[in-house]
């Protein structure tokens, strides 16, 4: 399998499978970023044929550990799709996953539309009309995790799920979303902490960034997207019977539980 629509087609066969595939890159190394966008591409196309929407976007590798595991130097991005979206304290069902993790996150309501190139990170500031908790659950239909750079493009940027609060805080409120400082519990007991810098130094940066990075390709984020902005912490891998809460400070908490 060699050709961008063989292996966007093998990605949808395993999101609709649950049966994960080798990585792209086992058979041909020299698959980049470019080829990787290209999958994603002709994937998302066969997605929406489906009916699904797109609502927004999500940002991954905005933290320097996770570029320098898999050797690159900035974020990437894919798609949230409306049919992925859960509500907080929701109950998200193991078997719709393959190898999910979960990962708390600051998300971004977009107010009005912006387009780079050239967006600055006060002009995303300006876009931008508030903050919520999120919880994005990642997921590789790529076995075992055995993902480069170009196989988790290929795949949404490794994108499974999200839960979001249902408080929307105004970004005026918040001074500095560098300093967010997170919480992320399971059953109760501490996981792991972070703070809204482990985004590219600054989560609002990272709309910036999305923003002059799709204007390339002649797409804008338009109001009411949702921009998850990147993991604070190393993925918690998800087990069936979990209870996961993310506590922000400013934003609020958000939750989910894990079914069978």
């Amino acid at each position: 399998m060699n050709d961008t629509t063989g292996r966007a087609r093998a990605l949808y066969e395993a999101r609709a499978t649950g049966k994960p595939i080798p990585p792209f890159t086992d058979d041909d190394p020299t698959l980049d970023m470019a080829a990787g966008y290209a999958i994603q591409r002709e994937l998302v196309a066969m997605l929406l044929a489906d009916g699904d929407r797109i609502i927004g976007h999500k940002v991954g590798l905005t933290a320097k550990p996770m570029q320098r595991m898999l050797g690159v130097d900035s974020p990437d991005y894919g798609p949230v799709l409306a049919s992925t979206v859960y509500p907080d304290g929701g109950t998200v069902p193991l078997g719709r996953f393959i190898a999910p993790k979960i990962e708390a996150e600051i998300v971004f309501v977009l107010g009005s539309r912006l387009q780079g190139p050239g967006v600055t990170v006060e002009q995303a500031r300006a876009a931008i009309s508030g903050v919520v908790a999120g919880l994005e659950i990642v997921d590789s239909r790529i076995e075992n995790w055995r993902i480069k750079l170009a196989d988790t493009v290929a795949d949404l940027a490794s994108n499974g799920a999200m839960a979001v609060s249902a408080t929307v805080v105004p970004l005026a409120d918040i001074p500095d979303t560098r300093l967010i400082g997170m919480a992320l519990t399971r059953d109760g007991e501490l996981v792991d902490t972070g703070a809204g810098a482990a985004a590219l130094g600054d989560p609002v940066a990272v709309v910036a960034w999305l923003a002059n990075t799709l204007a390339a390709d002649g797409v804008a984020l338009e109001p009411g997207h949702l921009i998850m902005t990147g993991a604070l912490h190393a993925a918690v891998p998800m087990r069936s019977g979990d209870a996961f809460l993310a506590e922000f400070d400013r934003l609020g908490t958000v939750g989910i539980k894990v079914g069978d």
